[in-house]
């Protein structure tokens, strides 16, 4: 018998399902909302774990979005040249309002809006990788080809 998802998760089940992509969101009892959270709870390395971290434009206040190996941090001052303007983590208000998903459990699909979206070149050297399915519970399993099929991002270094 399966349980049924919550709402947030439904949501990015339902978004999956509409766009062709055959991915199954599932919601595990333990925390996903860190990266290594998410592998322990997973069981697969924290370099698998696609994390999508907001950022903002300082003069525009466009949402971004990066896709990063759970292994990496983001350099600012790389993504900022990319998009052009500054960019500053975004505040979890700020994220809410943009994505209508909470810090921990953003998906990198069904936003509220569309968000320029870069996905880190590390992602790419493994088979499958997981995702974050709309709260720090839920996740997916997914291709680097999915992710960058579903997102349209553009593949960089972000470390």
């Amino acid at each position: 018998m399966s349980k049924e998802l919550s709402a947030s998760a439904q949501k990015v089940q339902n978004v999956l399902e509409t766009h062709g992509f055959n991915c199954q969101v599932i919601e595990l009892p333990d925390n996903t909302r860190s990266a290594k959270e998410a592998a322990q709870a997973i069981r697969c390395r924290v370099e698998q774990i696609a994390k999508s971290l907001v950022f903002k434009g300082k003069h525009t206040n466009k949402p971004i979005l990066v896709v990063a190996s759970g292994s990496n941090r983001v350099n600012e001052r790389k993504l900022s040249e990319h998009v052009s303007e500054p960019v500053e983590k975004a505040d979890a208000d700020f994220i809410r309002d943009r994505t209508g998903f909470a810090i921990g459990g953003v998906p990198p699909i069904g936003h509220l809006e569309r968000l320029e979206t870069f996905i880190d070149e590390d992602l790419l050297q493994h088979e499958k990788i997981w995702a974050a399915a709309g709260n720090p519970y839920a996740v997916f399993k997914l291709t680097p080809d999915d992710l960058k099929k579903m997102t349209d991002g553009q593949v960089i270094s972000v470390k």
